[in-house]
């Protein structure tokens, strides 16, 4: 994991957001997600600079299709806001289970 995953892991696990469990690196489908809360069909996936080059933009835009397409809900944070804004982003997740 990278540090940002370990940082939001350790406000994820062990049923912390509203008593729901979230897995960690899960597979669905062709792709290993980052976090995935299933009773909520939430996906979360942390991003570093990779994802800003134009080849990791087309990435990221067909796996999040086909997450979509398979009824899935998608959150994508930048590494830089797990570090800068934790508060922020648990909002958001929270307000997506």
């Amino acid at each position: 994991m990278t540090d940002a995953e370990r940082l939001l892991w350790s406000k994820l696990r062990r049923r912390q957001p509203k008593g729901l469990q979230i897995y960690r690196q899960r597979i669905i489908g062709k792709y290993i997600v980052d976090f995935y809360c299933p009773s909520s069909r939430l996906v979360i996936e942390l991003d570093g600079g990779q994802h800003c080059t134009d080849e990791g933009l087309k990435e990221d835009e067909a796996r999040d299709r086909y997450l979509t397409d398979q009824g899935l809900k998608v959150l994508r944070f930048f590494d830089s806001e797990v570090f800068e804004n934790l508060d922020g982003v648990m909002q958001r997740i929270w307000e997506s289970l």
